[in-house]
C-alpha cells in the first residue's frame, strides 16, 4: 500500500453516486466487502499437485510482498508514479519473473502479500491461480484484505487483493483474522479502503501435525495507532499458538524496522516532486509511512521471545545486506520491513534476503531454512 492511497478522498460525484447505487441494486455482492473478526480462509488446490519429498528434517520458508504484479512500474499510489491500470503483458511479464524466482529458490512454504484476484488494476488476472499453475505448489489459502466491486476513485474500479500461504503439503484449519481498521480516515474513505488481516493455517507435514503458519501485512500509512495495534495483534496470536503447545513460523510485511536500525526516517528518500517535509512550516511534518522513529521498539518483544530468521547480531553487523524494500524504482533496497519468526529453530545463519530481485517488486524476498520439530511443544 502507498502514502497517496492513504490520503485518497473518494470523489463521488452525482454520476458516481448513481452508478454506485446501481451496483448495489443489481448485484448480490456488496459494494465493498466487510469481514468477520475471524472467518475461514479460501482454499485452493492445484490441478496436478507435485508430490513432496517423503523424508526431510528441514524446509525452506520464504516471505515476499509481490506488489500485485506491478514489478517496478511507477504506479499512481507509490514511487511518485501516475499509472493506475496495468496492461495484460505487463502483469504476465511480472508474474513470470516472480514464478521464475520462486522456482529457482524452491521454498517449501511461501508467504505472499499483495496478491490480486480479478482486480481492474492488474487486468482482472487471478494471480494466485496463475502462480500455482506456473510453480510446484499444490496447496494454498487466501485471505482478502481489500475487496470491493467498485472503488470510485482514480479509476481503481474492482479490487480484490490479499495475503496467501502456499505449501507443498495439504493445508487445514485456515483462518482469515481481521485486524483493526484505520481510525484516521473519514467514514467514506474507510468504507472503500483496505482491511488488513492475518492468515493463519496448519500445515500437514508428516510428523508435524502441530505446525502453524501466520502471514501478516500490517498497515503501512496509518497516522494513528493502527499499525501498532496490528503488530500487537500479531504478537498476541503468536503467543497464543506458543502457549497452547503449537510450533509456528510467522511473518510477512510488518512495515516497520528491526530494533537498532541506523536510519529510521525516510521522508526525504520517499519524497515526490513538489512535496516538502521536515521544515517548521510543513504540515504534515513527516510523510505518511516514511518515519519509523516512533516505532523503534515495536518489534523488540518478537526478538526477545522468539527466534528471528535474521538475528539482530547479523543485522547490526551489516544492515544493508538485509534491506528488503525501497519506494524508488531506480534505487537499491534501503530499509528492512519484512520479517520471519519462529518458536522452534532456524538453521543457523540461513536467513537471507535475495536482493538480486530488484526488478520484480518493491520488496525483496526473505528466505530461511526451518528445522522441523518432531515432538509437540511442551
Amino acid at each position: 500500500m502507498t502514502p497517496r492511497l492513504s490520503k485518497i478522498i473518494f470523489r463521488i460525484t452525482a454520476i458516481a453516486a448513481v452508478l454506485s447505487a446501481m451496483v448495489v441494486l443489481f448485484s448480490c455482492e456488496p459494494l465493498a466487502t466487510g469481514f468477520e473478526s475471524t472467518e475461514e480462509a479460501i482454499y485452493l488446490t492445484a490441478q496436478h499437485p507435485v508430490t513432496p519429498p517423503d523424508t526431510f528434517t528441514v524446509i525452506k520458508v520464504m516471505t515476499w510482498n509481490i506488489r500485485f504484479g506491478a514489478a517496478r512500474i511507477p504506479w499512481f499510489g507509490d514511487a511518485c508514479g501516475d499509472r493506475v491500470v496495468l496492461t495484460t503483458d505487463e502483469v504476465y511479464s511480472s508474474l513470470q519473473g516472480i514464478a521464475d524466482k520462486i522456482n529457482e529458490l524452491q521454498p517449501d512454504i511461501l508467504l505472499l502479500q499483495e496478491v490480486d484476484l480479478n482486480s481492474k488494476r492488474s487486468d482482472y488476472i487471478n494471480q494466485l491461480s496463475w502462480l500455482m499453475d506456473h510453480t510446484y505448489f499444490g496447496y494454498a489459502v487466501y485471505g482478502s484484505q481489500w475487496k470491493a466491486q467498485f472503488i470510485p476513485s482514480d479509476g481503481l474500479g474492482r479490487m480484490d487483493e490479499g495475503n496467501v500461504i502456499l505449501a507443498r503439503w495439504k493445508i487445514s484449519d485456515a483462518s482469515r483474522i481481521q485486524l483493526d481498521l484505520r481510525g484516521d480516515q473519514d467514514k467514506l474513505t474507510r468504507f472503500f479502503y483496505e482491511r488488513c488481516c492475518m492468515v493463519r493455517a496448519k500445515i500437514g507435514i508428516p510428523g508435524t501435525d502441530h505446525l502453524y503458519i501466520v502471514n501478516i501485512h500490517a498497515s503501512a500509512f496509518a497516522t494513528d495507532d493502527t499499525k501498532h495495534k496490528h503488530i500487537l495483534a500479531f504478537k498476541q496470536e503468536l503467543d497464543r499458538l506458543n502457549n497452547t503447545g503449537n510450533w509456528f513460523f510467522a511473518g510477512g510485511d510488518l512495515n516497520t524496522l528491526p530494533p537498532g536500525s541506523d536510519s529510521t526516517d525516510y521522508c526525504e528518500e520517499d519524497m515526490c516532486p513538489g512535496e516538502s517535509f521536515h521544515h517548521s512550516y510543513d504540515d504534515p511534518l513527516h510523510k505518511d509511512g516514511s518515519n519509523y522513529t516512533p516505532e523503534k521498539d515495536w518489534l523488540t518483544s518478537f526478538y526477545n521471545d522468539y527466534k528471528p530468521a535474521v538475528t539482530l547480531e547479523r543485522y547490526h553487523q551489516d544492515q544493508e545486506r538485509f534491506f528488503t524494500h525501497t519506494t524508488r524504482p531506480e534505487h537499491f533496497w534501503d530499509r528492512t520491513l519484512d520479517h520471519l519468526f519462529t518458536n522452534a529453530e532456524w538453521v543457523e545463519n540461513s536467513g537471507n534476503v535475495r536482493q538480486e530481485a530488484t526488478k520484480l517488486s518493491d520488496h525483496a524476498p526473505l528466505i530461511a531454512t526451518f528445522r522441523l520439530p518432531q515432538t509437540r511443544k511442551k
